[in-house]
């Protein structure tokens, strides 16, 4: 079974080859937010809460999330699969 930090490799490694980057996103002062932020090809900007198979965020995380998410921003929760990964990043052509 994979581990949180694996699939966060792999999310950091297809983003990559895809041309884009994934940020580690820390934020002081501001626990809970999510593990990284990705900039894809074509301006598109997401932020990625990742998990160990089977974990879901935490109640700070998931207000950190919903707080994003009322700005409009795309945030991905529970992130816990390769699958889970490869879904996300479907419209630049994982899989193909």
């Amino acid at each position: 079974m994979a581990s949180e930090k694996d699939i966060e490799t792999y999310l950091r490694d297809r983003v990559k080859k895809l041309g884009g980057i994934a940020y580690k996103f820390v934020s002081p002062g501001n626990d809970g937010v999510p593990d990284r932020l990705i900039v894809m090809p074509g301006g598109r900007i997401f932020f990625v809460e990742l998990k160990a198979p089977g974990r879901k965020s935490t109640a700070l995380q998931q207000m950190q999330q919903q707080r994003l998410a009322a700005l409009n921003c795309v945030v991905y929760a529970d992130v816990d699969s390769r699958e889970k990964v490869d879904a996300i990043l479907a419209p630049w052509g994982v899989g193909r």
